[in-house]
This record gives structure tokens, sequence and C-alpha cells, in this order.
């Protein structure tokens, strides 16, 4: 093996997971490679650069989304390591994320909030999203939970992945009948951030309160997808890091002729990062889940419980009641804990000061954000900031 190895890194630019790989490449690359890396901007259906076919190299990682790039790797002749699982590959050697596992998360987030009713909306076609379905059904039928499954068809497996993904922004109404149809309250896995982007966009034109009715959790935590959502999309996040590290290492492996073990290589994934769509316990009281829907979306807006109380038909004695049953504290409480919550996020994500943190998020002062915030969480919002930078 050459001093400096020329690798090529075939991977999109275009989408998180295809960063995180790269991040975890560079890592290794930088302390262990000592490698000339090639890598250009691109997405994940594109095919194999035009440059690859003179170029000479020493080895490839890339997510090999169609037959085009395999071939044109394959034809030349040097170690290549695949960390898309889209088609079987003998001769190259795979990482990927463990699909088991993340479909394992996804029931445990939604378990943990009371959903026992669970529904899944995939991509007919999609490998990955026929792959985490079979998982759910298995993991559900030990479980002994029903499932309910979003109607593909009878669709063959195919690998546009990019063109699945966008046909399926035509059929919203379709899975708004389908949302609209299902008992109530649910909880749904998305088979990726897209597909629950889509699925929460079906939802508000169907009327459906996430994530009181319908919790959602896609797959990815792609952070623009999820931000950009309307509520914000709570997703499993893949450890796509260690995966283009351990990638790397696997090339490595192989330039150096030392490769053995295993031919595929699964990643667990870091975990669930919550947000709106699945932050709330099932409720099935349909009055006290329209005053946290109500809390939720006013909080900010310096609202108190009467303002909660002209949304539903109850005394204050009896909202308060069963408010604490099911939620587990007051009103008053939940008011004040969704307004820190978001002054927890503008300390974290922006360089606005107190006065104008305590305008935006229902506080008339400053100086009052400042003791209630030292109370509750122990620490000043400057505190807060700094330790968070």
């Amino acid at each position: 093996m050459p001093a400096r190895p020329r690798i090529a890194l075939l991977i999109e630019s275009s989408r998180a997971y295809g960063r995180g790989l790269l991040h975890g490449i560079a890592q290794y690359a930088r302390v262990h490679g000592h490698w000339a890396i090639y890598q250009q901007e691109r997405a994940l259906d594109d095919p194999a650069p035009q440059w690859i076919e003179s170029w000479r190299g020493d080895g490839v990682i890339a997510r090999f989304e169609n037959p085009r790039l395999i071939s044109a790797v394959r034809k030349l002749k040097i170690p290549a390591v695949d960390v898309r699982g889209l088609h079987d590959l003998p001769d190259i050697p795979l990482v990927e994320t463990d699909d088991r596992q993340i479909v394992h998360l996804a029931i445990d987030h939604l378990r943990e909030r009371g959903f026992e009713r669970i529904a899944y909306c995939g991509f007919a076609g999609a490998n990955y999203s026929e792959r985490r379905l079979k998982y759910l059904r298995q993991q559900l039928e030990k479980l002994k939970l029903p499932i309910h499954v979003y109607p593909q068809g009878t669709a063959t497996l195919r690998t546009e992945t990019v063109e699945i993904e966008t046909g399926a922004l035509l059929y919203d109404e379709a899975i708004a009948q389908w949302l609209a149809s299902l008992p109530k309250p649910i909880g749904l896995l998305a088979c990726n951030d897209i597909r629950g982007q889509q699925v929460l966009n079906a939802a508000r034109d169907a009327g459906i309160a996430v994530p009181e009715e319908i919790a959602v959790i896609g797959v990815d935590n792609d952070e623009v997808v999820c931000d950009l959502s309307d509520p914000s999309l709570t997703s499993v996040e893949p450890d796509t890091h260690r995966i283009g590290y351990m990638a790397a290492t696997v090339l490595d492996q192989l330039m150096r002729g030392q490769r053995k073990g295993e031919h595929k290589t699964f990643v667990t994934p870091t975990g669930v990062v919550t947000r709106q769509s699945t932050d709330i316990l099932a409720i099935a009281d349909r009055d006290v889940a329209a005053a946290v829907r109500f809390i939720r979306q006013h909080a900010t807006e310096d609202i108190s419980v009467d303002d909660v109380l002209e949304q539903v038909p109850m005394s204050r004695s009896t909202l308060e009641r069963r408010f604490a049953r099911l939620i587990g504290h007051t009103p008053k409480a939940e008011i004040l804990r969704v307004r820190l919550d978001r002054v927890k996020r503008l300390l974290a994500e922006t360089d606005y000061s107190l006065a104008a943190i305590a305008s935006m998020t229902g506080f008339k002062h400053a100086e009052y954000l400042s003791t209630v915030f030292k109370q509750k969480t122990g620490q000043t919002p400057g505190q807060f900031r700094a330790e968070g930078k």
C-alpha cells in the first residue's frame, strides 16, 4: 500500500446521514489513515462521477445506490466498502446501521409515553422501509401488540430511493384518510424523517392533533427535516459517525490485506432525539388532550389557566384534578414547563438578550424570568447558556 493512499468517497453530502458518514471517515483519516481524499458534492442517486473511470486510486467507500455505480467501482479492481446496504454485494463488505435496534428504540420510546397501539408508514419498494416494517412486525408480535400499516400495495423492491420518496409527496390525502381511520391515541413509526414530515403534514390537513392523538417518530435525525416539520419531529438517531469510522477501518484493513471477520457490520443507533411530535403521554381524555394542545401551542403568549378553561367544557377544579391524574402536575405547571423549555432552546441556539427572550416566551420582565429559571433549574440563564457553548 502506498504511503499516502488515494481514497474515493462516493457518499451524498445532500443528506444528514451522508454527512455524518463523511465526518466519521474524516476522523479515522486524521488519526490513522493519512489518506488523500477524493470527494465531491453529490446526491444519493447520482451515478459514478466521470473522473472515476480514469482515476488511479487505492480504495473506495460508497453508498451503492444503483447498479451503474457498482459496475464503475468494480471496474477499478480495488478494495471497496458499502455503507448503503441496498444491494447484496458478496465481494464488497457492508457497514450499516442496525435496523432491528432502530425499531426497538422507537417502540420503547412510544410505549414509555403510554402508547400501546402502534402504526407504521413507509415507502413501498424501499428496502430499508420494508426491512424496518419486518422487524416492527416481529417485535410487536412478541409483545402481543397490534400493528396498523399504511397500505402500500404489492410493490416490488426498487432502487430509486429519491424517486420513491419524491413520488410519495403526491399522496398526502390518502395518508390523511388512513390516519383519520386509525384508533386514537396511537404511536406511529415513519420509515425515515422524510416520511415522518409527510405524515405530519397529512395529520395537520386532516385536523388530527399531534402528539395528543397521534405521536410520530421518524428515523435518521436529519435536523433540518425534523426542525422544519410542524410540530418538530422526534427521530431515532443512527450513529453515522461511527458507521463512517468503522467503514474506514474496514477499508484500511482491506488495503493492507489484513481484513478478517464478518462480511457485514451493523452499528447500534445512538438513541432517540425527542421533539414535539412525541412530547406527551398518551391521553385518551379528549378534553385534557385539548387543554395540553392549547398550552403547548400558546404558552409563550402569556396565557393563564383561565385561557385554557375557555377551550374545554369543565370547571377549573375538574380540569386541575383530571390534568394532575393524567399528566402528573397542574395546568399552571405545564404552562411554565413549556415556557422554560422554549427559554432553554433560545439560550442554547441564539444570542438574544435575556430581555428579548423574556418577551418571546411570555415573561413580563427579564428579572422575573431569571428568578424563575434559577428556582427551576438551579442555574441562572447566563450559566445555562455558558455551559451549552
